[in-house]
């Protein structure tokens, strides 16, 4: 595999094939199916397509086989559209789902993609196999680009934090977390090699080579050369410093090769550069346990093994080592991993120590510390006989432990054993116990190797720490254990899950900030939730020191405190931390788990053992002191912490426990385990939030370390735990799904055709109209900067409308096409049918034609005629002519169309030639696809490798299989094979038994026909004497063989005995058993009854806790009443205060305003004076100018007090509107509060009914515990009772065996006693053979002992006959008593049941009404469970629809934050109108006072203007003055001229006089002249000041204009604001009306839940009582079957044991039966022989005294033998009596028999009818089980259980019931509570109304308030026009006071005469100096000046 990967092209496993995701194929298929996923227990999720709709349940099919299946709806989750198929950032999944997520995962994984995004995190799963993707090609390729660049790699997150460090200059963190074996810290090895490569010097980096790519390979190897210095660079000795860390702190364990068992915080310092110029490892948790045991199949930390391989002979010498299974402490031997030699790996380390610059000296001492640990397992304490002091027999490895060590043995054996403790102030040597010692060891060598571990850690800190080069930034790459939830969980759990809890909150923030900085960037509104709060009270739950403590400050007081222990220490979080909401208590009294704490990946159980232990950490200080004065310095400086540790001195209570005891401090400076672990957290914790972090979360596929395979629950789990679940939960809430404008647009266009119009349209405007053509919901999307936003599932509604879209136009397309190609193939049918017409017509024409003989002359003639031709031919020239013509201008239109078309193909060629540079590069593309098919093929191929690897394993384990089968079947054909022998064998003995059977027959007719000629030779004498002998030693022999009969027969009954007394014995002991059962079955419900008080014991001690918490709660909620009283007061305290303030300001501005207003008013007065004293001075004659001044004045007064009354009205309508603005703030803030108060009211609801809900969870999970155990303890007793039964089936099978065996030896007896007798009878019979033969007396005499032996035996067999029969009548006596117990039993039974039959009759047959009541029960039963079943599904609805409203209520609360939010933005704009009310009276006063200014600057202007006219009007006048003057002057020219003559003047005169008159006009010009320039200047500058006084009035007006138009867009923004007010406050009111309907519904639906709830567990009590009642008969039932079944049972035994007496009896009957024929027979051939001798008596005449005696001899034998035969036939007859007495009992027992047995088979009758019945009543129970679990879900599993299992959980159905009552009583309770919450809402909803409904009038209030504002500032414009209008009719007057002033002044200069002088003083007096007035003169003045202007000038006539 690693061959083929590294030819493999590594894109392959980088990028996705993009032409498989966006196949339309897959898209039309998602399309057309409405494929989503469905839960599987297999899969974890499942394709299918929904096909139908049922309600809250839905019909779906199954895409892998085609199964349909009926699944809820809520279980149901959406499937995404294919174009997100393997998606990298699985954030940009539209539907956002479990089921989504694993699949990207899955998909991904088996295609190779191990790496991808989820938002913030970057997933990894381990690929368990080399990939080509950790090359230095790979990190050229990533260098410099950024993430969304490139395909997901741990490379990229790599680049991404050292690109942000060098930009932004912050310092970056990289987290690691994941399982053990999921990859962290392989992937840790890969960020500081991509680092080591992207960030090393030049120097460096030539030497420097990047390690070889091994992902999960056992350590990361940098290429060193021996050849290297020691001291390596510093990016070198970073890579070599993993491999010993690794050496020392990574271990081998069932999941993971080379798992990581401490965390580490590596942090790479840079420069500012970004060259490395240091690093730095911290680490947490070492699992320092594992140095001394491990689990099986596990390793402990490397460097053991490592040394002990690796070590040389020398080495091992110095070391004192051994072999691997000499150690104590490795706990499994030597393991080895496979692909790893321990030899290689510790010359690797020991490089790695020297390129890390480790001396010598410094690696022996730290391998002498590695073999002291070993050595500390090989000490060996045994205890001592006498008392529990420990011994060490052996010091061997003591003395090896002190010599590497540097210690004193005898020191060191006695600080062990007798260790000095310090009592009061004395020190005392106490003895330890073998545990103590133990311990004392193990935790020695524990914090020897921790203490190992640490400096290991500090002097690689030492070598990677460059102090010349000071760090600018840092990345930090930390590498924990992630969330771990186990069976049970101890200390060191609960470090990693509280490190994780603050992680996954700094995770949880990070992703809030960066929401927030994303939504702000695009300028997006939407209320930010902080996430990371979400965990804080478990964190909380953890950490808290006080007020209550939490779970590690609890730990660290139980340390301090003396006679502490874990018990105490759970008591005491139980007691604080019991009713926090992440904590639970133990379910029940036999639980495990101490606790629980609700995490945020789960529950998890802990269990507090030895955590006080674990906690302190205690250790024999005296061994530690030794070890501090150690002469080796480098154990001295590892234990030269002593003073912190804890001592044996400081232990409490050593004699109670040997370790439960607590530990006190010494001397301040004891620390515990949690306390450093969390100020280690927290210290790490305040690097991470200062750094941007990074995530990466591992995950482990599968736990078989195979490749390609993943099991979706373990990944679910792991990314539930790691928290990347909870990351899109986060998603969830917000707006996950991003597009930019054009890429919307480009797609979804389609959607909205005509909403973009042509043209150019920005992208945003774009999107707008699209959103709006579309429309969505605004909450369902918001529209940024560059993208658009959009919430889960939103684009997944899109894709599917845009597939409907594109399918209705292909659709349309499709038919289009084919509606033209039908209409042309129509078009051409119908021109073929009318072709087809013209030629039947021309047909038919010809057809009537050719046979019509003009018609044949007709076609003969016309080509014979010429003129016909003639035209013909004309006709063809002119058909020519045309045709040339027609050609000639067809070859001219062809040249035109050539030349077209030669124009069109140019065209068209370079069209193909365009087309060819596109195929081209379509054919370039084609080739990029090939390439990619190709690399698809290739992982195909792969994946076909993997698969035919797969199918290889799958076929060997066939072979195997089959292998295995074959064996099987020969052994299966051995067997039979067997079988067949033994059955040949048992056939052949059937055979061997038949042959002798058949010889026996044989025998047995040999015998007759010996027999017959015994008879026939029994004369013969000689020759029987012979055979006489013969027989009697034949009889011998029998009579031996019957003797051995006699004993086996013996030996037989003995056995059977023996067998009874056995089958007594067993019965005995099923009676006992029975017995102890039904003893157990007591004992257990008493037990279950003791349980059941102790449940109301605590229930009891529930409700008065629950009483003591609520009056808790009571004053809680006084005390907060009472801090909430305060704090509004308070608040109204600030609320006063600030209004204080605001009215002080207020006063302060007014005070300026009115001192501006005095400074005004002071300027006009000032000014008004001065114009007073002008006009005194210059008017004080005039009485016109008196009254126009007394005018002003009066004017001015009225202006006064105008302007008095206007401030006065202003400063009340300001005064006013404070008032009014003040009211409306306070109600404001009241309405606030009021909110506020409703706000903390629902959260408390919230948190009671959440609380409710945690607690009913509980509840239930308790049930279903219980329930679990009580089915457990169900389980166990009819496990027990099966074994009972079986050892009773047993009992009766070996009973059975018994008989069986009993009636074959029964048989074989039997057939022995017919032998016996057979043989007997042959002996008797040849003895009468002998007997009657011999007719001697020798021959009646051994007739005579035979009949004695007979007569003998008969009496013996009599005797035992008697005897048995003695038995046999015991046995009847017994069995009668037996029988009457029976006949009471069955009398009983029969009454019982004529008691039933009477009760049945009475009832009118209770079978039938109980049928009846079966048939009701069971319809009520199916009613109630239907019922049940709507109850539930109902209940689930409601606990749908609960949670659904739950959420609504979630988001109603939001939108009740939104609107508070709202509310506050209106204070705010409220505030902000305020400032810009302030702001526009201070513009306003501003305005005004450049209006006065300008008003002054235009009255100085128009008084300059009026100067200015005044001096123009003087200019003009002194003009016509010397116009009129020259005209004068010329006539007096011309009446000088005239008079010339008259006069008699000289010319010389008279040219004096004209050059003087020359002179004179010439001045006269100049001065007009001048005086024309002056007036042109005056003109200018009044025409200047006229402009400027325009300009001056427009911008004033504009001014005005603007000041306007600010105040008419301020009063429309408030009406708009008012407007929005309104809007508001009708949402609001909308949304309260929603929340009121809202809570309506709620309320129905709990009242609906609470008459479902009432109904149910009244049909439930119903259905109980019914189940009771069934119970209750069917036991009844049970009994009385069980009864008959006894009964029937002794009847039989009873009736088995009288069938056997009676064939015993019958045995012995048919005996004495042949007993007496042979008697008999005797008898007769003892008669015949008689009668015999009687004849040969008589017919003997020779008679002879020896005859004689004999014959008298003879008559005494025979009248002995005939008193014998008396003695015998008295006998027989008693024998015949006793027969038939036995007959006549026989008889009796007969009957008795028969008539028992008829009552067995009436009762066997009964019971077989109870049988039926009771079959009948399973079978429909069984019916209504199966009804029940059709219908039923799991809610009703109790249900099932109870009813399948009636008999056993009666007791349990009890305690059920008062556990569903308790429920239903808290559910009750609850209820009312919520109830009473419901009508609190209700009054808070009325006051919310009344707020609201103040609140709108207040708001009219408002509204007419402004309305009365915007009036009073339109009468204040009214009247301020008004004031404008009357100061411009003032300064009207004024001009025109002022012009009367000027024609004053006029008429007083033009009081006398004026004359003009030539000089230029003359001219000067007449100019207009400035713009300054004018000076007035005097007359004497002006008289004195005409004067002197007389004086020089010429006399001339006054002009009259």
């Amino acid at each position: 595999m690693s061959h083929r990967s590294g030819q493999e092209d590594p894109e392959r496993y980088l990028f996705v094939d993009r032409a498989v995701v966006y196949n339309p194929a897959t898209q039309a298929d998602w399309t057309a199916k409405k494929l989503v996923w469905v839960p599987s227990e297999r899969h974890g999720f499942e394709a299918a397509s929904i096909r139908e709709e049922r309600g809250e349940e839905v019909l779906v099919e199954l895409a892998e086989n085609g199964k349909k299946v009926v699944i809820n709806k809520d279980d149901i989750q959406k499937m995404n559209p294919p174009k997100f198929s393997k998606v990298e950032d699985m954030a940009e999944l539209t539907c956002l789902n479990e089921a989504s997520v694993l699949h990207n995962l899955k998909d991904r994984y088996y295609s190779g993609l191990i790496y991808t995004y989820s938002g913030l995190f970057c997933v990894v799963i381990n690929p368990y196999k080399n990939l080509p993707i950790y090359s230095e090609n790979i990190i050229e390729m990533y260098r410099g680009k950024k993430r969304h660049e490139m395909p997901p790699h741990i490379y990229a997150i790599s680049e991404s934090a050292y690109r942000c460090m060098l930009q932004d200059r912050e310092d970056q963190s990289i987290l690691c977390t994941g399982e053990s074996g999921a990859g962290k810290t392989e992937n840790t090895k890969k960020v500081i090699q991509y680092l080591a490569h992207v960030a090393s010097s030049h120097k460096g980096r030539k030497d420097h080579n990047i390690p070889p790519e091994s992902p999960k390979a056992f350590k990361l190897q940098a290429s060193v050369s021996p050849a290297f210095s020691k001291r390596g660079e510093l990016e070198r000795q970073l890579l070599q410093a993993n491999p010993i860390l690794e050496s020392f702190g990574n271990a081998k364990t069932v999941k993971n090769d080379n798992s990581s068992r401490f965390g580490k915080f590596i942090r790479i310092n840079f420069d500012v550069t970004g060259y490395i110029v240091g690093a730095n490892i911290e680490t947490y948790l070492l699992e320092k346990s594992r140095a001394i045991r491990q689990a099986k199949d596990e390793r402990t930390f490397h460097i053991f093994y490592r040394l002990l391989a690796g070590a040389g002979e020398h080495l091992r010498t110095d070391l004192l080592l051994e072999g691997f299974n000499n150690y104590r402490f490795l706990s499994n031997g030597n393991i080895p991993i496979p692909g790893q030699q321990d030899k290689d790996n510790f010359q690797e380390t020991l490089d790695a120590m020297h390129i890390m610059s480790f001396s010598h000296d410094e690696i022996v001492c730290m391998l002498k510390v590695v073999s002291a640990v070993l050595q500390f397992g090989n000490i060996v304490f045994k205890k001592e006989r006498n008392t529990d002091q420990a011994s060490m027999p052996e010091n061997t490895a003591a003395q090896k432990l002190c010599h590497l060590l540097g210690m004193n043995v005898m020191e060191f054996t006695r600080a062990i054993l007798t260790p000095r403790i310090k009592v009061g102030r004395d020190y005392v040597q106490k003895a330890q116990t073998k545990e103590q010692a133990d311990f004392a060891v193990e935790a020695l060598a524990k914090a020897t190797y921790e203490r190992l571990f640490r400096w290991l850690v500090h002097r690689i800190n030492k070598a990677l720490d460059r102090t010349k080069r000071q760090g600018a930034s840092f990345i930090g790459i930390l590498d924990i254990a992630g969330f771990e939830i186990f069976e049970l969980n101890s200390f060191e759990q609960l470090c990693i899950n509280y490190t994780n809890e603050k992680l996954q909150q700094l995770f949880n923030h990070t992703m809030f900030i960066l929401e927030q900085e994303e939504y702000q960037r695009e300028g997006i509104e939407w209320s930010f939730i902080d996430f990371g709060l979400d965990l804080q009270p478990c964190i909380d739950l953890i950490e808290r020191p006080t007020n209550p403590p939490g779970i590690l400050a609890l730990l660290d007081e139980e340390c301090w405190f003396p006679k502490a222990t874990d018990k105490t220490f759970i008591d005491k979080v139980l007691q604080e931390q019991g009713t926090h909401t992440k904590f639970q208590k133990p379910r029940q009294l036999k639980d495990k788990a101490d606790f629980c704490i609700i995490h945020y990946a789960g529950r998890v159980d802990y269990k507090a053992d030895e955590w006080l232990m674990k906690n302190m950490d205690p250790l024999n200080d005296n061994v530690a002191t030794l070890l501090h004065q150690s002469t080796d310095k480098f154990v001295a400086e590892l234990w030269k912490d002593v003073d912190r540790i804890v001592g044996l001195d400081q232990v409490a209570g050593m004699n109670e426990t040997a370790f439960g005891a607590a530990y006190k401090t010494k001397k301040g400076m004891f620390r515990t385990v949690g306390q450093l672990y969390k100020e280690q957290l927290s210290k790490l914790m305040a690097t991470l939030r200062n750094t941007n972090p990074n995530f990466v979360r591992c995950i482990i596929p599968n736990h078989e370390k195979r490749a390609g395979k993943l099991d979706p629950h373990l990944v679910l789990d792991q990314l539930r735990c790691n928290g990347v679940l909870e990351g899109i939960r986060i998603c969830r809430q917000g707006f996950p799904n991003r597009i930019v404008f054009q890429e919307f647009r480009q797609r979804y266009e389609i959607l909205t055709p005509n909403a973009i119009p042509k043209g150019f349209m920005d992208g945003k405007q774009a999107c707008e109209r699209m959103i709006q053509a579309l429309e969505l919901d605004g909450n369902l999307f918001r529209i940024g900067q560059s993208k658009i936003f959009f919430r889960a599932g939103v684009l997944a509604h899109l894709e599917e409308e845009r597939d409907l879209k594109i399918t209705d136009i292909i659709i349309y397309f499709q038919a289009v096409c084919r509606g033209y190609l039908a209409r042309k193939a129509f078009a051409k049918k119908q021109q073929q049918l009318s072709a087809l017409k013209v030629l039947q017509r021309n047909c038919a024409a010809y057809l009537k034609l050719r046979h019509w003989q003009w018609w044949r002359l007709f076609t003969k003639v016309k080509p014979l005629l010429q003129v016909t031709r003639q035209e013909e031919e004309m006709q063809a020239k002119d058909e020519e002519l045309v045709k040339v013509k027609e050609k000639q201008t067809k070859v001219e239109g062809e040249l035109v169309e050539m030349e077209r078309k030669h124009q069109q193909l140019m065209e068209e060629k370079n069209i193909l030639a365009e087309q060819l540079q596109a195929e081209t590069e379509l054919f370039a593309e084609a080739e990029e696809m090939r390439a990619r098919l190709a690399s698809k093929k290739q992982e195909l191929e792969e994946i076909l490798h993997d698969l035919e690897s797969r199918l290889e394993e799958e076929e060997e384990r066939t072979q195997s299989l089959q292998n295995e089968k074959k064996k099987m079947q020969s052994h299966i054909q051995d067997l039979e094979e067997q079988l067949d022998e033994e059955e040949a064998g048992r056939q052949k003995l059937q055979l061997e038994k038949v042959t002798a059977e058949a010889k026996m027959k044989k025998y047995e007719e040999d015998i007759l026909l010996l027999e017959d000629q015994n008879s026939k030779f029994l004369k013969e004498k000689k020759l029987m004497e012979d055979r006489i002998n013969e027989m009697t030693s034949m009889l011998t022999e029998e009579e031996e063989k019957a003797k051995n009969l006699g004993k086996v027969k013996n030996k037989q009954e003995m056995m059977m005995v023996d067998l009874e007394e056995r089958l007594k014995k067993e019965e005995k002991t099923r009676q006992e058993l029975e017995k102890a059962k039904r003893k157990l079955d007591g004992e257990l419900s008493d037990l279950q009854d003791q349980i059941a008080e102790l449940q109301v014991q605590t229930e009891e001690m529930k409700g008065q806790l629950v009483k003591k918490e609520e009056e808790q709660q009571m004053m809680q909620a006084r005390g907060e009443d009472e801090v909430s009283l305060k704090n509004n007061a308070l608040k109204q305290v600030r609320e006063l205060q600030a209004q204080l303030s605001e009215l002080q300001e207020d006063l302060d501005s007014e005070k300026l305003a009115r001192n501006k207003a005095e400074k005004l008013k002071r300027d006009l007065s000032e000014e008004l004076e001065a114009l007073k004293t002008e006009l005194e001075d210059t008017l004080d004659t005039t009485a016109a100018q008196q009254e126009l001044r007394t005018k002003r004045e009066q004017e001015v007064a009225e202006l006064k007090k105008t302007i008095d009354e206007e401030t006065k009205n202003h400063e009340a309508q300001i005064q006013e509107m404070r008032q009014r603005h003040g009211t409306a703030l306070e109600e404001l803030s009241e309405q606030l509060e009021q909110a506020k108060r409703f706000k903390a009211n629902l959260e408390k609801t919230k948190q009671s009914q959440e609380s409710a809900n945690k607690e009913l969870a509980n509840e239930v999970k308790c049930l279903q515990q219980a329930k679990t155990e009580s089915e457990h303890k169900r389980k166990k007793l009819e496990s027990q009772l099966q074994e009972f039964m079986a050892r009773v089936t047993e009992g009766e099978r070996a009973k059975g065996e018994l008989s069986d065996r009993t009636h074959k030896l029964q048989t074989e007896l039997d057939n022995v006693s017919a032998m016996l007798e057979d043989a007997e009878r042959k002996g008797i019979k040849t003895a009468k053979d002998v007997s009657g033969l011999e007719s001697q007396l020798q021959d009646t005499q051994e007739l005579l002992q035979e009949e004695t032996r007979q007569k003998l035996n008969l009496s013996s067999r009599i005797r035992q006959l008697e005897e048995e029969k003695n038995t046999l009548q015991e046995q009847q006596e017994e069995d009668e008593e037996a029988r009457k117990n029976l006949e009471k039993q069955m009398l009983t039974l029969q009454a019982q049941l004529s008691e039933s039959k009477k009760k049945l009759e009475d009832d009118v047959g209770t079978i039938d009404g109980l049928e009846e009541m079966k048939k009701k029960l069971q319809k009520d039963l199916e009613l109630t469970s239907q019922r049940l079943e709507e109850k539930t599904i109902g209940f689930e609805k409601m606990e749908k629809t609960k949670t659904r409203l739950q959420q609504e209520l979630d988001d109603l609360t939001v939108d009740l934050d939104h609107q508070r939010q709202i509310v506050s933005n209106l204070e705010k704009k409220q505030k902000k109108f305020d400032q810009m009310l302030a702001e526009e009276k201070s513009i306003s006063a501003r305005y005004a006072e450049e209006r006065d200014r300008a008003e002054a600057e235009a009255r100085e202007k128009e008084t300059k203007a009026l100067s200015m006219t005044r001096a123009l009007d003087e200019a003009l006048e002194a003009k016509e003055e010397l116009e009129r003057i020259n005209k004068q002057l010329r006539a007096e020219m011309e009446d000088l001229m005239s008079s010339k003559d008259d006069v008699g003047k000289n010319v010389h005169e008279l040219e004096k006089s004209k050059r003087t008159l020359e002179q004179q006009l010439e001045e006269m010009k100049t001065q007009l002249e001048e005086l024309e320039d002056e007036l042109q200047a005056t003109e200018d500058a009044k025409l200047r000041l006229e402009v400027n006084m325009q300009a001056m009035k427009a911008q004033y007006e504009r001014d005005l204009q603007g000041r306007d138009d600010q105040n008419d867009e301020k009063k429309r923004a408030l009406v708009k604001q008012v407007r929005e007010m309104e809007a508001e406050l009708e949402d609001e009111r909308k949304q309260r009306a929603l929340a009121v309907a809202a809570k309506k519904k709620l309320e129905m639906d709990l009242k609906d839940i609470e008459g479902h709830i009432e109904g149910a567990n009244k049909a439930r009590d119903e259905a109980i009582k019914q189940l009771r009642k069934l119970q209750a008969q069917m036991k009844d039932y049970q009994r009385e079957l069980e009864d008959a079944r006894a009964s029937r049972d002794d009847i039989f035994a009873i009736s088995k044991e009288n069938e056997k007496k009676l064939k015993s009896l019958e045995a012995e009957i048919v005996q004495l039966h042949e007993d007496l024929a042979a008697s008999e027979r005797g008898r007769r051939h003892a008669e015949q022989e008689r009668d015999e001798l009687q004849d040969e008596i008589s017919n003997s005449t020779s008679g002879k005294s020896a005859l004689m005696d004999e014959k008298r001899r003879l008559e005494a034998r025979i009248a002995q033998l005939e008193e014998e035969l008396e003695e015998e036939q008295g006998n027989m007859e008693l024998l015949n009596d006793r027969f038939r007495k036995t007959t006549m009992q026989v008889d009796t027992l007969s009957t008795e028999l028969s008539s028992e047995r008829s009552t067995a088979q009436k009762s066997e009758n009964a019971r077989q009818q109870l049988e039926r019945q009771n079959k009948e009543l399973r079978a429909k129970l069984g019916e209504l089980e199966g009804s029940v679990k059709s219908r039923f879900k799991a809610s009703i599993t109790a249900l099932e259980a109870k009813i399948a299992q009636l008999e056993e959980q009666l007791e349990q159905e009890a305690k059920e019931r008062a556990a569903a009552n308790k429920i239903v009583r808290r559910t009750e309770k609850k209820l009312k509570e919520i109830c009473m919450q419901v009508e609190d809402e209700r009054r808070h909803a009325d006051q919310f109304k009344e707020q609201v409904e103040k609140a709108n009038s207040r708001m009219k209030q408002l509204k007419r308030q402004l309305e009365e504002a915007e009036e009073e500032a339109t009468r204040a414009n009214a009247s301020r026009r008004k004031l404008q209008r009357e100061l411009d009719d003032a300064t009207e007057a004024s001009e025109g006071l002022s012009r009367e002033v000027h024609t004053l002044k006029n008429r007083l200069r033009r009081g006398g005469p004026i004359s003009f002088s030539s000089s230029r003083s003359g001219r000067r007096q007449l100019q207009v100096e400035g713009t300054s007035s004018l000076d007035l003169l005097s007359d004497d003045e002006l008289e004195n000046k005409i004067t002197d202007n007389n004086a020089n000038e010429t006399p001339a006539p006054q002009p009259e």
